[in-house]
């Protein structure tokens, strides 16, 4: 559906033939028929006893929705995650009430911050129960209420269809966002016909659609970029959420303005356009940094200026003109001042400025960032003969170049050298967790990937501190015919903990070993060298994976790794392949939370 209008009934499922309905159904039909009027083709649902009667409901509308069973309710909300970030659709998900619910609280808090399209459907105790301390009462809309874009407690069924609509028009409208809909049980078991399925949304104050940007604003835009000598363009999230990866690859050819991203905007710029400078941030390229560290214009496109990119934000592009286009007003000026501030919906306002706007002399500063991304390239040790992770994972991306390919992240240090050394070439394959860091991602986003995508590869590429999180998941996969595949980079260790360690505490461990406490490195200062293994490996994932009836192989040999990949790639099912890796590799570069760019280490 469009983003920036009201569904329409031409846009809804074929089921909806007719607005009004006069037959007898129930609360939770009603529902359900919504979902399938809203083209609901998925939907990751555990049940419980206050959930039943929408499940019941959903075995009565037969093939209409696919629904899948997680095997914990953060599991499903990820996957609806992994669903809406692969496709721009919105992804549903459903517990029952109490802990059901709150399972889905981190996931609900992730796509906020993120700005994933999800609808979160809880069961709730009968109204007369609420406040009662019911047996599985939790009061969901306000445990919810600072991480959702929008919350309804539904307590008469007639006003469920609008709040579906409303739901679904909010939650994928201007800058998007979850929705969580909390269904008390006697609303799903209530009885009503003569129910218009289509009735006008009532929303108040919410305009979502900026008004188009005046000319005038664009010519401002277009005259700024003219005068400067060392622009740089800064490219989010909001550029793929707001489809508008094409009409940045327009601007940027038009001006050859050398360009930056944020992790959620990786694979909105080819990566090997010759203007790239790829990602900043803490753990981005230095070339990319000292870039937007010397520029004299930056353009922000559907940006938040995070502290992960920003470090110490006053001296953040401190000489630098500062423009900022955003669909949501609240993000301007919110953490940097912005010189042309402007709300707006980057697409358009990049259709309006391409029509103008005129290449920039900037050829030395064009030479000048050329030589930066020479000097500082993402680099590792490729003597080493065992896997260094940066290797396994360039050697991930060489094999897969050519393939349909969606790759999800944990979050650690993997998460950062998949976006430092895997090509994104197109938008919506790169999926992580960026702005919550929630370990426990990767897994349950893929299998929602993998549900909207049959056709695609999808791989999570995971650590094993943060797939133990949702390594339940694997039943999923097995048992709904989902064959992800994890590229599993086994350290056995929490390993940007021990970065941090190692970079600013002395290197004292301090309960980030994975394996027994007997273990040396379970405590106390290490001394290990930089290539290290934990030889004693805990779990056996191979064992695991083979247990939830998935293909598994351990990989440890430098020699043996295209192999295996192409092994674990060619599997019809889901595959684990443990790629046994030492834990003292860092992450480089890197910039101190809180610093700048000037106080990058880089080695």
């Amino acid at each position: 559906m469009n983003t920036l209008n009201p569904p329409t009934k031409e846009q809804m499922s074929t089921a909806a033939t007719d607005a009004t309905e006069t037959r007898l159904m129930t609360g939770a039909d009603v529902l359900v028929k919504s979902l399938v009027d809203h083209g609901v083709d998925v939907l990751f649902a555990y049940p419980g006893g206050c959930s039943m009667p929408m499940h019941q409901a959903l075995t009565r509308f037969g093939q209409s929705i696919r629904t899948i069973l997680p095997r914990h309710e953060q599991g499903g909300a990820f996957a609806a995650q992994g669903y809406a970030r692969a496709t721009g659709k919105v992804g549903v998900t459903m517990a029952t009430s109490g802990p059901g619910a709150t399972n889905l609280v981190t996931a609900i808090a992730d796509a906020k911050l993120d700005s994933i399209p999800i609808v979160c459907i809880t069961g709730q105790v009968p109204t007369k129960a609420i406040g009662s301390d019911a047996f599985q009462e939790c009061p969901m809309v306000e445990v919810c209420r600072g991480i959702t874009k929008h919350h309804y407690l539904v307590t008469d069924v007639k006003d469920l269809p609008r709040i579906m609509k409303e739901a679904f028009y909010i939650a994928q409208s201007g800058r998007p966002g979850p929705v969580l809909i909390d269904m008390p049980k006697d609303v799903q078991l209530s009885d009503l016909t003569d129910i218009d399925m289509d009735p006008p949304m009532d929303l108040p104050g919410y305009m979502p659609v900026p008004e188009a940007v005046p000319s005038e604003t664009i010519r401002q835009l277009a005259a700024a970029i003219k005068l400067a000598r060392r622009p740089v363009i800064y490219s989010g999230g909001g550029v793929i959420l707001g489809s508008a990866s094409e009409e940045l690859k327009e601007f940027i050819n038009k001006t050859g303005i050398p360009t930056v991203t944020t992790i959620m905007g990786i694979g909105s710029v080819h990566p090997d356009n010759e203007h790239s400078l790829d990602w900043l941030g803490m753990h981005g390229s230095a070339y990319a940094n000292y870039a937007v560290r010397d520029c004299d214009l930056l353009i922000g496109l559907g940006v938040r200026f995070d502290d992960r990119v920003t470090g110490k934000i006053e001296a953040f592009a401190k000489d630098a003109k500062i423009i900022h286009v955003d669909i949501d007003a609240s993000e301007l000026n919110k953490n940097k001042q912005a010189h042309i501030p402007v709300r707006g919906d980057v697409k358009p306002v990049l259709t309006e400025l391409n029509k103008i706007v005129q290449k920039p002399e900037i050829d030395d500063w064009r030479k000048h960032c050329k030589d930066l991304k020479a000097k500082y390239p993402f680099d590792y040790d490729n003597d080493f003969d065992g896997i260094l992770q940066q290797h396994a994972i360039k050697t991930l991306s060489d094999v897969t170049a050519d393939m349909d390919t969606y790759v999800s992240v944990g979050v650690g240090q993997h998460q950062m050298w998949a976006a430092q050394h895997y090509k994104f070439r197109k938008p919506r394959t790169f999926l992580s967790s960026s702005g919550l860091g929630t370990m426990g991602f990767g897994l349950p986003a893929a299998m929602g990937v993998q549900a909207a995508l049959p056709d695609a590869l999808v791989i999570d590429i995971d650590g094993d501190g943060s797939f133990q999180m949702n390594i339940q998941e694997l039943a999923t996969c097995f048992c709904e015919e989902l064959p992800v595949k994890v590229f599993l980079l086994n350290n056995q260790h929490l390993g940007m903990v021990v970065q941090w360690e190692d970079r600013f505490m002395k290197r004292n461990r301090a309960h980030t070993y994975l394996g027994p406490i007997s273990h040396v490195e379970a405590s106390g200062k290490s001394d290990a060298n930089r290539f290290a293994y934990a030889e004693e490996r805990y779990p056996n994932f191979v064992q695991i994976a083979k247990g939830y009836g998935c293909g598994a192989s351990t990989v440890r040999k430098k020699a043996d790794l295209e192999g295996a990949i192409r092994e674990m790639i060619e599997h019809d099912g889901p595959y684990l392949l443990d790629v046994e890796v030492p834990y003292q590799e860092h992450v480089l570069p890197m910039i101190p939370g809180g610093m700048t760019c000037d106080d990058m280490i880089l080695e």
